[in-house]
């Protein structure tokens, strides 16, 4: 199964705060899942990025696979920020994220469901 990370679990594994976040990130590398980022992931994460985090950051990168954004993630993204935009306050990041769990047939980790009302989102536990 292919594991698409929200940019809350990125940050948290870079920064290691969270043991059981971190346990379970350990326990996906160790299962073989396919463990994805999204090019949105990366520029949150890089836009908060201290100076002594960048060699970590890139490395960290470097470990995982982007998932493509295309024209059809665009689409996606676009049909849920119609959709949910007004009614759950999604944000375009956020619809981009969930279009390219969708797209990418990845389950998405995260632990702000709320930003993802999508019903055709799977999660990551």
């Amino acid at each position: 199964m292919n594991i698409l990370l929200d940019t809350d679990i990125a940050i948290e594994v870079l920064r290691a705060r969270d043991q059981t976040i971190l346990f379970k990130c350990s326990e996906l590398i160790d299962s073989g899942a396919a463990i994805l980022y999204s090019p949105v992931t990366a520029a949150e994460v890089w836009a908060g990025a201290r100076p002594h985090e960048q060699q970590l950051i890139s490395r960290f990168f470097r470990a995982l696979v982007c998932i493509p954004a295309d024209y059809e993630t665009g689409q996606l993204a676009g049909e849920f920020l119609r959709k949910y935009a007004k009614s759950h306050s999604v944000e375009i990041a956020d619809a981009l994220i969930a279009a390219a769990a969708v797209q990418g047939e990845s389950a998405l980790w995260t632990r702000n469901r709320k930003h993802y009302p999508m019903q055709e989102l799977t999660f990551h536990n």
